[in-house]
């Protein structure tokens, strides 16, 4: 059996994921694919965190534009990470993975709040840690909490798992002449601007010397390859790395 090249790792997925075919919301078999995934990675002995953003529910960006507060429209956001983040968890222990949802706005009665210390125990005891609202602060995506969670965990790598088979030069879906990245550093993603995650999560993860992953997680078994070492998808690290 395959052995992972990773003992630690954060994996941030996109609310969007969790819509399936529909155009909003949560779909049971995405959250039912998405979970016999994470048990394979389990089997392999990584230990794993999870960050889930909130677009099939809402956006604060989109709300701020149509003349909401933006400091109300994130906190709306967060909110819906954690909608996600108890869907997401209520799947893991129905295939047989024990998980813990934290939150980094206290809501004790749904989940427990969000320590660094909670968290670890958690990972050490063969949890898979669900991080949501985010950072627990407006202005800050759930790219960035990610990261953040990832380096505050110590995770040997942070994952990104998207609809495409890595980075492009340009949006694949839309552009047939799209080329794909086998490796970047994080400058070259700054500078040329790719949508990979925002800035504030690259330079974060650019700061400190945390490898990103990027791959395609509607490929059945992606996630095992990405972290036994396999070349799957795109690695974003720092130069000479």
């Amino acid at each position: 059996m395959a052995k992972s090249k990773y003992k630690r790792v954060l994996l941030k997925l996109s609310g969007e994921a969790l819509m399936g075919d529909a155009a909003f919301g949560i779909s049971p078999s995405v959250l039912d694919y998405v979970a016999e995934e994470i048990k394979g990675l389990v089997e392999l002995g990584v230990e794993v965190g999870l960050v889930i953003g909130a677009g099939n529910i809402f956006r604060g960006v989109s709300g701020a534009s149509s003349g909401m507060d933006r400091g109300s429209a994130d906190n709306m956001g967060m909110l819906a990470t954690v909608i996600n983040a108890l869907a997401m968890h209520d799947a893991l222990e129905r295939h047989g993975v024990p998980a813990r949802v934290l939150s980094a706005i206290p809501m004790v009665t749904v989940c427990e709040q969000y320590t660094r210390q909670r968290a670890i125990r958690h990972l050490d005891k063969g949890r898979v840690v669900l991080f949501a609202a985010g950072t627990g602060n407006p202005y800050f995506t759930t790219d960035t909490a990610a990261v953040l969670r990832g380096l505050e965990i110590n995770a040997d790598l942070i994952c990104k798992a998207t609809r495409v088979d890595g980075v492009y030069d340009k949006d694949p879906l839309a552009h047939a002449d799209a080329v794909k990245f086998d490796t970047l550093t994080y400058t070259e993603v700054l500078q040329r601007q790719l949508r990979v995650m925002d800035a504030a999560g690259i330079s974060l993860a650019r700061d400190n010397g945390k490898a990103i992953a990027v791959f395609n997680m509607n490929k059945p078994g992606n996630m095992r390859k990405a972290f036994c070492g396999e070349p799957v998808g795109t690695l974003i690290r720092g130069e000479g790395a």
